[in-house]
């Protein structure tokens, strides 16, 4: 190794550690404050490190409000959406890299320009929608609405024209149609890009704050992120507590990433390439 290369080395380490860092640092806070006792909180001499680790504001948040319940309605609501918006951006994706019909340039460019326009503005829109399909209060008022994305259409159409056309054209000749070719082909060559669109599909509907919270309108129906903005109002300054229950918001996805992790990288590489 020159030594140039070696600089280049050092550099990039230093980069990659300041970014980790930087990263890393407000999740490792929000640990500290969460399990640091509310004597020290209040006296303002937190330190990096607690000198000693209570549950006392996990405790004061599970018995305050029903945070079991509302993880698994936000569970519920995640995994709905990242099941179908993964089915949707595929079939469209497939569509989109490998059939050839009149309009598809143009009808993925229109699917694209979506992505420019702010969901507040179709809030109303959605609204009127959900309530004439009289889904207003209901868990379908919230999967429904995100069960497709033009990013992940996008995404899939990428990924899927790297399929070789040949395992296509000898699964046709062998009598295939678009299904079987759909099943046998492309989903056994799509692992890395389900996992994306999967992982990115839950991620968002589990952080998603604004629509749940004009769809759902009873208290036994919240999501995590609505519980926070009540957890907020009531205990006002209480950071432990309201630490703790942000804890229990981030550690599900966390894992999740931490799982998908190899096959999350593949994917967006591959897509990539295209």
């Amino acid at each position: 190794m020159t030594a140039r290369a070696r600089t280049l080395f050092v550099l990039r380490t230093v980069v990659a550690v300041v970014v980790a860092l930087i990263v890393i640092a407000p999740l490792y806070w929000m640990v500290v404050v969460a399990f640091s006792p509310r004597s020290e909180l209040l006296g303002g001499t937190v330190r990096f490190f607690p000198r000693t680790l209570t549950l006392e504001n996990l405790d004061r948040v599970f018995s305050s409000f029903p945070v079991v319940e509302w993880l698994g309605n936000s569970t519920a609501i995640a995994v709905s959406v990242a099941v179908l918006t993964t089915a949707i951006s595929l079939l469209a994706g497939y569509a989109f890299a490998q059939l050839r019909f009149r309009g598809s340039t143009v009808l993925f460019f229109v699917a694209l320009a979506t992505l420019a326009v702010p969901v507040q503005v179709i809030m109303v829109s959605l609204f009127r929608i959900v309530t004439g399909l009289h889904l207003y209060g209901t868990y379908w008022a919230v999967i429904l609405p995100s069960a497709a994305s033009a990013f992940g259409v996008f995404l899939a159409r990428q990924f899927l024209l790297g399929i070789p056309k040949e395992l296509v054209e000898a699964a046709r000749i062998d009598g295939a149609g678009h299904a079987g070719v759909f099943f046998r082909i492309v989903l056994p060559m799509s692992r890395p890009l389900i996992a994306v669109l999967f992982f990115m599909s839950l991620q968002q509907a589990w952080n998603d704050f604004a629509w749940p919270l004009i769809a759902l309108r009873e208290n036994r129906l919240f999501t995590l992120p609505i519980g926070l903005l009540y957890l907020q109002g009531q205990f006002g300054s209480d950071y432990g507590a309201t630490m703790a229950f942000a804890l229990l918001d981030v550690v599900p996805i966390l894992v999740v990433f931490l799982v998908f992790q190899r096959w999350f990288v593949q994917g967006f590489a591959r897509s990539g390439l295209r």
